[in-house]
């Protein structure tokens, strides 16, 4: 798709980061855009900022959705339809995600299926909902976000990280497979998989609200405790630590993980359209994408091995939390 200008993109997780970012920049481009949302202040935001940057004609579209909600996410594709009058759109761009549900064995249960519910459901969801639309177009583009976690299922020798990287693993699957499923059945179709690095977002900040339920300053002493043994299991003092003193903790970590990010959500939404104008079926996103990959497909047998993850912090790959 080498021309944006005039298309119709539909955005999920569009109220921060990544998300955001694409919105702004297909806005930019002269996309008319339909965005959704769990976050509805942070996705008016977004709405607002688009009218700002994009042209005068352009419309924008806000609707409130869980994607990990089968039938919002129904009535989120019936309300692209209905305001704005079509029966087709040419990108859907499935970005929404949260972490958590580190560890299957130790952390509840619920968390664990709400962190798979979005990841997977959430883009298996939104695909079945809008590929009638993507067909129905002259040009049509998939784009599901992964992570190099879908490749790469860690967080490092002693930190489980199974939820998510169980279904970034699913989203990398699923895309792969449609590619020859569109070749056949839609070859107009275009199909993407994306699979950042680290990049500058509020995931953190974001997966707790979210997945916990509240934000990191209101987080009960009980709910801190995964984050003590957490920072224990990297070699840190934190026993004498309070849990106002872990929570702070958490809230530096969410905050430096968008401010530290060797690259940020803008210019991963760069990196991101020029592989679909491109027409680029993989796209990693950051020289640590990049790196990991390389490293993952060179020592297949070592890369969950404790003396792989030491190389990738040493060589500045891996940053550790």
């Amino acid at each position: 798709m080498k021309e944006l200008k005039g298309k119709l993109a539909v955005v999920t997780g569009a109220g921060s980061g990544i998300g955001r970012q694409l919105s702004r920049q297909l806005s930019a481009e002269g996309c008319r855009l339909a965005l959704c949302d769990i976050m509805t202040d942070a996705l008016h935001e977004t709405a607002a900022l688009c009218r700002e940057s994009g042209a005068a004609d352009a419309r924008v579209t806000t609707t409130a959705c869980d994607v990990s909600d089968e039938a919002q996410v129904l009535g989120f594709r019936d309300a692209v339809m209905r305001e704005h009058e079509t029966k087709h759109v040419n990108l859907l761009f499935n970005n929404a995600g949260v972490g958590g549900g580190m560890s299957f064995l130790s952390d509840p249960r619920e968390q664990w299926d709400r962190t798979f519910a979005v990841c997977w459901w959430g883009v298996y969801y939104c695909t079945r909902a809008f590929m009638p639309l993507l067909v129905a177009s002259d040009e049509g583009h998939l784009v599901n976000l992964s992570s190099v976690n879908g490749f790469w299922a860690s967080f490092g020798p002693s930190r489980p990280h199974t939820a998510y990287s169980s279904a970034k693993f699913a989203v990398k699957g699923f895309t792969e497979a449609l590619m020859v499923d569109t070749r056949v059945h839609a070859p107009h179709v275009k199909v993407s998989l994306v699979m950042p690095g680290h990049v500058g977002t509020r995931i953190i900040s974001n997966s707790y609200q979210l997945v916990q339920g509240r934000s990191i300053e209101e987080l009960s002493d009980e709910q801190v405790e995964p984050f003590r043994a957490a920072l224990k299991s990297l070699g840190f003092t934190a026993d004498s630590l309070s849990s106002a003193e872990i929570r702070a903790a958490i809230r530096q970590l969410a905050d430096g993980f968008e401010r530290l990010a060797p690259t940020s959500a803008a210019q991963a939404a760069k990196i991101i359209l020029d592989g679909v104008r491109q027409e680029r079926w993989r796209i990693l996103v950051g020289a640590d994408a990049e790196a990991l990959d390389q490293a993952v497909r060179g020592a297949p047998e070592q890369a969950y091995e404790p003396e792989f993850f030491a190389r990738l912090t040493q060589t500045g790959h891996f940053r550790r939390a």
